[in-house]
């Protein structure tokens, strides 16, 4: 089982982590067009503005979320560091546990509002406006996956997920 978490939560920060490079590459042509289209075509389109902050919003969550599979997130390094062995795993269970808690909050409510919008227009862009919720729906889920990773890890001494798990291309 632990085995089979970490191969998906290894391919879930792949995609993530390429998906929310696609997202800042997208994100930069989108605000090129906009300023061509305010300062040569002296007609400034309307839809970049929210298709920009889609993406930023993409990017950031789904870079949050392998974050957190990095070990990359807010914390105490040093208090866990010089805590005693068993002080040390509790606080590491805690920790993990509370980012758990965030992750499904964000995945739950983040569907939530996904679904509750999803009728409405957004202005500038004939997208539904519950599509600003969905990467955070999708960075909750994955923070969630993440924690349990962490939680199996912090269980198990035999199987160490360390921040070089993170699949990084160069």
């Amino acid at each position: 089982m632990s085995r089979f978490l970490i191969a998906a939560s290894t391919l879930g920060a792949r995609c993530a982590i390429t998906l929310a490079c696609a997202a800042l590459v997208s994100m930069t042509g989108v605000e090129a067009w906009q300023v061509y289209g305010r300062y040569v075509l002296n007609q400034s389109p309307s839809w970049t503005e929210p298709v920009a902050l889609l993406l930023m919003s993409t990017a950031g969550m789904l870079g949050a979320a392998v974050g957190v599979r990095a070990e990359a997130h807010f914390g105490f390094p040093l208090a866990v560091h010089l805590a005693p062995p068993r002080v040390r795993r509790a606080l590491e269970i805690l920790a993990s546990l509370v980012i758990l808690v965030i992750g499904c909050t964000l995945a739950g409510w983040g569907g939530v509002l996904l679904l509750d919008g999803w009728e409405i227009a957004m202005a500038g862009v004939p997208l539904p406006q519950g599509l600003w919720f969905l990467p955070v729906c999708l960075g909750g889920a994955l923070i969630a996956l993440f924690s349990v990773e962490r939680l199996i890890a912090a269980r198990s001494p035999v199987v160490e997920v360390t921040a070089a798990a993170v699949p990084v291309e160069r």
